[in-house]
């Protein structure tokens, strides 16, 4: 679980509604049916018409890499890529292939395999670089999804006062009933601007920082492929994949991981 995003959901929907009872209002007040149809309504109308269908399927299944994700472990991965690296300086590449049936990762499996099947450098890199480019655009995909309905829901949600204002102005013969008429009318964009601002721009961001993890990840692998397949040292190896956990972990934490692949290289 990720625990900034869930914090950062229940934080959001606390201050808004807690800000609201605190200066004296009611739950009734903001809880407008009509308001809410008018403003989801016609925000995902939108954007099922801006995307496909396949599009739209996964968006909503990506919502949930929102709050529960597992992190790419880098320095797990320097760890096996290193590990492959002094098998095969002491095996020959053949060693990596009978290893491969312990790797889980799909994608450092798929890059060992390559490597273990004597394909160069040349060969390998922009492979596995097409793929890297192929999953980012399917992901982006959701991300600017969620991106869209942040820029349509404001919009959508003024729509909605102004119907909202029309209705009122349509009823001056009854002037009591003017000032809880316009405060029901702004209710929807209340919801618009809410909707767009607490759910789904940050949806669409946290998406994006998932995709560049994942890149990260990937462009480590690759680089740690193509150092074993030049025959590289384990030590040179370590050293430049430790550069990428600085991404996640800082730089401390990159340099006790390549300490700890050094050691073990060593060994």
């Amino acid at each position: 679980m990720d625990l900034a995003s869930v914090v950062g959901t229940i934080l959001a929907m606390i201050a808004i509604v807690g800000g609201h009872l605190s200066e004296g209002g009611h739950l009734s007040d903001i809880i407008v049916p009509t308001a809410a149809l008018i403003v989801l309504g016609g925000t995902f109308a939108c954007m099922f018409t801006q995307y496909s269908p396949a599009v739209i399927v996964q968006s909503m299944k990506d919502v949930l890499k929102v709050y529960f994700n597992k992190e790419p472990d880098y320095r797990a991965m320097i760890r096996q890529i290193v590990d492959m690296s002094s098998k095969a300086r002491r095996e020959g590449v053949l060693a990596i292939e009978r290893e491969l049936g312990t790797i889980k990762d799909p994608f450092l499996k798929k890059s060992l395999g390559m490597v273990a099947d004597g394909m160069k450098v040349n060969d390998i890199k922009p492979t596995l670089e097409l793929e890297i480019d192929t999953y980012t655009e399917h992901m982006t995909h959701s991300a600017k999804f969620w991106e869209a309905g942040g820029a349509y829901a404001p919009t959508i949600g003024i729509m909605g006062a102004v119907m909202g204002l029309i209705h009122v102005m349509g009823n001056l013969s009854d002037p009591s009933s003017l000032g809880s008429g316009i405060a029901v009318a702004f209710v929807a964009t209340l919801y618009g601007v809410g909707i767009a601002n607490l759910f789904f721009l940050p949806w669409g961001g946290k998406l994006k920082q998932r995709i560049r993890d994942q890149e990260i990840a990937m462009e480590l692998i690759i680089e740690g492929a193509c150092a074993i397949s030049t025959g590289e040292s384990p030590l040179i190896t370590e050293r430049k994949l430790a550069i990428y956990a600085q991404h996640r972990k800082g730089g401390g934490d990159a340099d006790s991981a390549a300490a700890g692949g050094e050691a073990g290289a060593a060994a």
